[in-house]
């Protein structure tokens, strides 16, 4: 008698599980979407196009395929330039690019990126995860539907590739060359003529004569470019790109809809491809630097003091324009540089100071 009450318990109990899991597993299914990702960059493009690809994957991983990404690099879906429109309509749920693109719709794109005299990597992360900048990126982003976050840093970049030498702000007026955001505006200033390409575009236009000069990342991006065959000379530091931010843009209601558990997976796997593509570049730079110089008889040069105190006067013209824009803009401008002032005068003291004192003692 005790068995058979037993057994009928074990069948009600199986038959419970089984249509729990029936009733379980059109849930489970509605949970898993579709994330379309739109980038800027090439496929399989060295650096940039990579991380992004690296990106997508890690989110569909991480989050057990609840969100199955489809990337599509840049043309093959819609254009470098139009990711934004593509996902602030919601044909796409998610592009991958830089913010300073988009200045032309609002100036204050440019500092979510990086700006000429701007933020390092460090410097970058304490403003955007701890004083304000995440906020202010939020309040703008949301007034054109998306919400954004920052899924990768470029770090310092060169300042360039120039088919003649640059001695003196003269030898700037009216160069040609590819530099987009805030700091083409201050190549502007300065005399020359900025254009803006996308990085698939650029190989083309530097050797058809096109542009004269051109700024992508650092050596171990531009080497796979092979700039060095229309341009030889190749300038430090960069002052338009200190701490570049790629972003990350995703539509604003369908990131609300997202669960939290979602959303933070999502958060999850741009911090840490921030990360992980800023050490990649730290650790290759050097080699491809090196590279450059021994195969292909690059010839490094330093923008000089005059050169550089040129760009900081033209800088500030333009953070004085960008200001004026609007309210939202001046708010930006005044959280990034009290960032600048407060972490860079600290990091002058730790990183910096530190840096400087060990490369002299060990003669680096």
């Amino acid at each position: 008698m005790k068995r058979r009450k037993f057994l009928a318990k074990s069948a009600v109990g199986a038959g419970s599980v089984a249509a729990a899991a029936t009733i379980g597993a059109p849930a489970i299914a509605q949970e898993r979407q579709e994330m379309v990702i739109v980038a800027s960059w090439g496929r399989d493009f060295p650096g940039l196009g990579i991380s992004a690809q690296r990106l997508a994957e890690r989110i569909t991983v991480m989050s057990g395929g609840r969100l199955n990404t489809k990337y599509f690099a840049a043309g093959e879906r819609v254009g470098a330039f139009d990711v934004f429109d593509e996902v602030a309509s919601g044909n796409a749920q998610a592009y991958i690019s830089a913010e300073y693109y988009w200045k032309g719709k609002h100036p204050g794109f440019g500092y979510f990126t990086s700006v000429p005299f701007g933020l390092t990597y460090a410097e970058m992360s304490a403003w955007i995860f701890h004083l304000g900048g995440q906020q202010l990126w939020d309040e703008l982003s949301g007034g054109f539907g998306l919400k954004c976050l920052p899924c990768g840093n470029t770090g310092v970049q060169m300042g360039g590739w120039f088919r003649k030498e640059i001695d003196t702000v003269d030898d700037l007026k009216g160069l040609k060359m590819r530099i987009p955001g805030l700091g083409g505006d201050v190549m502007a200033k300065v005399g020359a003529s900025p254009v803006s390409l996308p990085g698939g575009q650029i190989y083309e236009n530097l050797v058809s004569g096109a542009i004269d000069a051109t700024e992508w990342v650092g050596p171990y991006n531009d080497y796979f470019l092979k700039f060095y065959e229309a341009a030889k000379y190749y300038y430090y530091p960069g002052m338009h790109e200190p701490g570049g931010f790629v972003a990350m843009g995703m539509n604003q209601p369908w990131w609300a809809s997202l669960p939290k558990d979602l959303q933070g997976i999502v958060e999850a796997a741009c911090v840490m491809e921030c990360e992980i593509m800023m050490s990649e570049l730290n650790a290759k730079n050097a080699e491809y630097l090196n590279r450059l110089i021994t195969e292909h008889g690059v010839q490094l040069r330093e923008f000089s003091d005059e050169i550089y105190e040129s760009f900081g006067a033209a800088a500030q013209e333009v953070f004085d324009e960008s200001r004026a824009h609007s309210a939202l803009a001046d708010r930006i401008y005044t959280s990034f540089a009290a960032a600048r002032s407060n972490v860079g005068g600290w990091l002058k003291l730790s990183d910096v100071g530190y840096s400087l004192k060990r490369n002299a003692v060990l003669g680096l």
